[in-house]
């Protein structure tokens, strides 16, 4: 900000090397609007790399190259390195604050998908004090019966667990199976420690729920299957890591969840395409990748579905699930290690990636730039189209 206001009163251009992460996810629309307002622009960049210093015991960051300038040019200069390793210099009219040559356009969160996708939820939030998510041994000290396991336990997956196989428990009690609940001492007891916690919370939303402490916040749970995307993720992996649980399983809120979507909507969360909105729109938490479905589902620009188009899509999804069905009992962290991702499954992906690419524009995208200028413009469009809806419903209301 010093730099654009020093800009503008002496005509200067500066630039910096910064880390990547004021590119992306929120900080995006808190800092950039207020550098363009002076007047500046983004005079030239270099999208994200590795870099490293002499020091000993150096950590390389993930930074960005960026110069900002208030004088007027026909063409500013976007650099960036290809997939091959090669320096590329692409000459544009503007450049985004998403160091993405286009339009200037801020994404926003969105508490609706902008395109025809399916609802992704917030998954499920204990406020419980640990004592409604079971360990296998806290399971075992329950001592429940055949029944009882299967009446009052459910299987619980967060980041960690989807991702690394972890085994995780919960307690799921519906209403009308309280009264069974509270007659096995074990359960009865962590159900009165989450009333405590509760009442002694400072948070009175965590108050209210005292009433009902055999529950969590949210009672979520497929009728067939979940689609699950955890929300903290490497990003050292090729692609985001997604995939179903079953009906008798269900998600903390360390996860996203569509409960019973078409399946055609995973083939959208594993894309390569999808990964590359992620990476610049949500942002990351450290070095990982931090989902979120009102910034990176909702408004993850996809264009009209046709029938075929989402029989194509659930067919290249369902053959994702069967080449890690092989595999079998191999992790998400063990097939996606991008040094030995197994080949029929890298295979599969690069399947699902062509047939969504060819959706967009009709054959394989050449890079990620090429990707994200296509999503930005999608976006632009989109967004745009929707305002001006919502503008006239006032107008005529």
């Amino acid at each position: 900000m010093k730099a654009a206001d020093y800009n503008s009163r002496t005509n200067a251009v500066s630039a910096f090397v910064s880390t990547n992460s004021i590119n992306q996810g929120q900080q995006v629309p808190i800092l950039w609007p207020l550098i363009f307002d002076t007047g500046n622009e983004i005079s030239f960049a270099h999208t994200s790399f590795k870099w490293a210093n002499l020091a000993s015991h150096n950590a390389g960051v993930t930074v960005a190259i960026i110069g900002t300038s208030n004088r007027p040019a026909k063409f500013r200069s976007l650099y960036s390195i290809s997939e091959e390793g090669n320096s590329i210099e692409k000459k544009t009219a503007f450049i985004n604050a998403y160091l993405v040559a286009g339009v200037n356009v801020i994404v926003k969160k969105s508490s609706k998908p902008i395109s025809k996708i399916s609802e992704m939820k917030f998954g499920n939030k204990p406020v419980d004090g640990g004592n409604l998510l079971l360990s296998k041994a806290h399971l075992s000290e329950l001592d429940l019966s055949a029944n009882q396991l299967k009446r009052f336990i459910r299987r619980i997956y967060g980041s960690a667990e989807f991702i690394r196989g972890l085994q995780r428990f919960c307690l799921w009690i519906e209403d009308q199976h309280l009264d069974e609940a509270m007659t096995i001492e074990p359960i009865r007891k962590r159900i009165s420690a989450v009333r405590e916690m509760r009442l002694a919370s400072p948070d009175k939303s965590a108050n209210a729920m005292a009433s009902r402490s055999h529950q969590m916040r949210e009672m979520n749970i497929a009728k067939d299957f979940t689609i699950t995307i955890p929300r903290t993720s490497s990003e050292n992996r090729p692609y985001l890591p997604t995939g179903l649980i079953d009906n008798r399983s269900t998600v903390t809120s360390e996860a996203f969840a569509l409960f019973d979507a078409p399946l055609w909507n995973m083939a959208l969360i594993a894309s390569r395409i999808h990964l590359v909105w992620i990476a610049t729109v949500c942002g990351k938490l450290k070095t990982d990748f931090r989902y979120s479905n009102t910034m990176g589902w909702n408004t993850f620009p996809v264009p009209q579905l046709t029938e075929k188009n989402k029989k194509d899509l659930t067919k290249s999804a369902e053959g994702i699930l069967l080449a890690r069905e092989v595999h079998f009992p191999a992790t998400i962290a063990d097939l996606y290690n991008p040094e030995k991702m197994p080949e029929n499954l890298r295979q599969a992906h690069e399947k699902n990636d062509e047939t969504l690419e060819r959706i967009y524009i009709g054959r394989r995208f050449n890079n990620d730039t090429e990707r994200l200028e296509k999503l930005f413009e999608l976006y632009t469009k989109m967004t745009k189209s929707m305002n001006g809806k919502a503008s006239t419903e006032i107008r005529s209301s």
